[in-house]
Parts: structure tokens; C-alpha cells; sequence
């Protein structure tokens, strides 16, 4: 596989499942020295698997709170002494549901996991980059932005959308480039620690399948994409293979626009 990204030091959240876990492993093969953040206890497994490829250090922290991305940054930063890329993955519906059947505490709960982590990620890592006038930033977000049963979480990607073109304006001629992959329903294992661990009553069990239905339904292509497809768009957003595109959303869902 070619190393496009020797020499390159790039910091993943949200590393230990799912679409961070495979950026990771394709990263490492792909020559990047890593920095995996999450904070699960897996991600020092994933660390202790890839150090046979790459230089890689693991960080278990917060990243709904600043403190915890800034802590992460500099544990970076310590480890490599630069930062290349950020890719912020940290994001998930929790509940499924019209929104009239959200509490205040759900609504803002939803907010805090996927929105405020990329905030806090771009906040914490973008003055390193800064320093050296150049970097890539891949936030993760969603077609969900128009969909069923998660008003909460697409209002929160419509925002790391709207971060997105910002930062991109804002640091376009510094050096740093921002850009958002928008991932549409994706196989993927069953997740080792869930988002929601409260078993699903009935109507909720309708509600879930309605967003599989209308997610199914809304691409062209009728079907999940698989994990190694949208590690391969946010893959090639880091990579200066993308040197000229900036501010972009790119959809990754079989043809759904979101």
C-alpha cells in the first residue's frame, strides 16, 4: 500500500470502534504516525495492534469537555512534536425518536456527543498547526442532517457542517485546510460498548427501523455502505491528494445529498 502519509502525525477521536478504528488501521498502513483518542479503555488495544506498523500512542480522555481535546493535543504534540492532521470522528445518535419524545436532557445530551467534541477537537489541535502554517482537518458528519428520528443529532452535524465552512474560511490562507466527510448508513460490527446500553421498548424498536427504511430508501445505490468506504473519502480529504479542496462537505451515502 503506498505511504502517502509518511512522516505525517495524525490524530484520530473516536479511534476505538467503528469509522475511527478503520481510518486507524488504513492510516498506520498508509505511513502515518498516530495519536488514537477516545475515551474507551479499547483504544489501548487498537494502540497495542498497530505499534507493529506505526509509531502510535493512545489517549483516553473527554472529548466532550475542552479539557480533555486540549489534554489530547498535547499528548500528541509531546509524542511526535508536530500535528498534521486531525480527524474528528467522535459523534452517534443515542436515542431514535420523534422529537417530540426527546427530553431537554436528551436534546442537550445528543448535542454534547456530537457536536461539542469536533469543536473542542478543532479548538485544541488548531494552534499547533498554526504554528507551522499547515494542516488538514477531516471533521466527521453526517447525511442525518435531513432524516427522520434524530432532530437532536442532525441539528448537531448541521453544525460541525457550519464549523466546517467557517474554519475553512478563516484558515484557508494560513495553510489549513477543513473539510467534513458526511457519512450515510454504514455496516460495521455491533459496537462493543454501546451508545445506549437502556433496552429498546417496542416503539422504539419502530422508530429505529423507520431510520433504517428511510435511510435504505433515500440512497440511489439501495444499500449500508461499508466502513472501508468512508475511511476511504475521509482518508483522501486528509491526504494532499485533496491540496485544493477546502471547505467541503463531501456526502458519503450511496447518492443521498443529506
Amino acid at each position: 500500500m503506498d505511504q502517502r502519509f509518511a512522516n505525517k502525525v495524525m490524530v484520530i477521536t473516536g479511534a476505538a470502534q467503528g469509522i475511527g478504528q478503520r481510518v486507524a488501521e488504513l492510516a498506520a498502513q498508509q505511513g502515518a504516525k498516530l495519536a488514537l483518542v477516545d475515551r474507551s479503555p479499547l483504544v489501548q488495544e487498537l494502540r497495542d495492534r498497530l505499534a507493529a506498523i506505526t509509531d502510535v500512542i493512545a489517549v483516553e480522555v473527554d472529548l466532550e469537555t475542552f479539557q480533555g481535546a486540549e489534554q489530547a493535543a498535547e499528548a500528541a504534540f509531546k509524542a511526535f512534536r508536530r500535528i498534521d492532521i486531525l480527524v474528528n470522528n467522535v459523534g452517534g445518535t443515542i436515542w431514535t425518536k420523534p422529537f417530540e419524545h426527546y427530553s431537554p436532557e436528551e436534546i442537550e445530551a445528543e448535542v454534547r456527543r456530537s457536536l461539542f467534541p469536533t469543536l473542542w477537537g478543532c479548538r485544541a489541535v488548531l494552534p499547533y498547526m498554526l504554528k507551522k502554517k499547515k494542516g488538514a482537518i477531516v471533521n466527521v458528519s453526517s447525511i442525518a442532517t435531513r432524516s427522520v428520528n434524530r432532530v437532536p443529532y442532525g441539528a448537531a452535524k448541521g453544525g460541525v457542517n457550519a464549523l466546517t465552512a467557517c474554519l475553512a474560511f478563516e484558515n484557508g490562507e494560513r495553510g489549513i485546510r477543513v473539510n467534513a466527510v458526511a457519512p450515510g448508513g454504514t455496516e460495521a460490527p455491533a459496537r462493543r460498548i454501546p451508545r445506549n446500553t437502556a433496552k429498546q421498548s417496542k416503539k422504539e424498536q419502530v422508530w429505529y427501523q423507520e431510520i433504517v427504511d428511510q435511510t435504505v430508501s433515500s440512497t440511489l445505490m439501495k444499500r449500508y455502505g461499508t466502513l472501508d468506504e468512508q475511511a476511504a473519502a475521509i482518508l483522501f480529504l486528509a491526504s494532499d491528494e485533496a491540496s485544493y479542496i477546502t471547505g467541503t462537505v463531501l456526502p458519503v451515502g450511496g447518492g443521498d445529498q443529506g
